[in-house]
């Protein structure tokens, strides 16, 4: 039997508004803020998610 290895990763951002790095996940099925300036960073759009934030590096 074949295992797959999963499509999606995390995300490793940075906030435009505070400058906050935090580590989101790639296909987020919700709404994900900023921990320090509560802004929305990423939302879901039927898939991979929509970042509206700097993306620094993808985690392996």
């Amino acid at each position: 039997m074949d295992i797959k290895e999963p499509t999606s990763k995390f995300i490793k951002v940075r906030c435009p508004k505070c400058k906050n790095e935090q580590i989101i996940f790639g296909k987020t099925s919700t709404k994900i803020k900023c921990l320090v300036c509560d802004k929305v960073i990423a939302e879901p759009s039927g898939g991979k998610s929509r970042v509206r934030a700097r993306i620094l590096e993808v985690l392996e």
